[in-house]
């Protein structure tokens, strides 16, 4: 039965109200225990904070979500390419997938506590406005990632996009991937629907999530391999209805 709309509004500010003093709470405990544990360790608290969120958000606004393909992720260390349309994915892709480092925009890690815990997860974080060097800087610090046991996390549109619209899809990791010899695994999902770009408000639903089989690079022009990830997101959204 749908929800009638007050009690979707008054569920979404609760959500939202809950969503930003439980980062602070959670920022504050990894900043305090950053200087103590390595990052694999320390990722447990920000996988404990997702976990909440979406308990919270299937309780509070009847959103929850199904994955298909999690066979898919392969041992060892990739580069995942995901489709960006809402804040759900930034928050679902530290449960559904190993430690990342997320490559994002340099001036998230200048939030006061947020931004700050941030950066003791080591993500990638660049200034989208010089875009070859922040293609050469996804590139020499997402092999230092990979390396040291992290995931690579790229949005390669580089920016939420409304439901049903695409950007171009950026190089950096499809030519991370290339170089450094490892595989690029994409993933598509219909979270718009249900919580827009930009969107107050939290619809209930089924988010649906789907893992794409590994895409190998090795030796491969790093421009096909991107093409490759982008049909295949690209239609694979469109099959979710996104």
């Amino acid at each position: 039965m749908p929800r009638p709309l007050p009690v979707v509004v008054l569920a979404s500010f609760v959500y939202t109200g809950f969503l930003f003093v439980s980062a602070l709470a959670w920022a504050v405990l990894i900043i305090a225990a950053a200087p103590f544990l390595p990052v694999h360790r320390l990722y447990a608290l920000p996988r404990s904070w997702a976990r909440l969120q979406l308990a919270a958000l299937r309780f509070l606004c009847g959103l929850d979500y199904t994955v298909a393909g999690l066979e898919r992720i392969p041992p060892g260390c990739h580069v995942s390419l995901w489709k960006h349309s809402s804040a759900w994915e930034t928050i679902a892709q530290m449960l559904i997938f190993p430690p990342q480092s997320w490559v994002l925009k340099r001036e998230l890690l200048w939030l006061p506590m947020i931004g700050w815990a941030t950066r003791q997860l080591k993500p990638i974080a660049i200034n989208r406005e010089a875009r070859g060097t922040a293609v050469a800087q996804v590139v020499s610090h997402g092999r230092q990632r990979l390396a040291e046991g992290l995931w690579v996390l790229v949005f390669p549109e580089g920016t939420r996009v409304p439901v049903g619209t695409t950007r171009r899809f950026g190089i950096s990791g499809a030519l991370l991937a290339v170089e450094a010899g490892c595989l690029i695994v994409p993933v598509a999902h219909n979270a718009g629907l249900y919580w827009g770009r930009r969107a107050l408000f939290k619809k209930p639903g089924r988010i649906r999530v789907v893992i794409g089989p590994p895409i190998v690079t090795s030796g491969r022009d790093p421009r096909e391999v991107n093409e490759e990830a982008r049909a295949w997101i690209e239609n694979e959204v469109r099959a979710l209805g996104a």
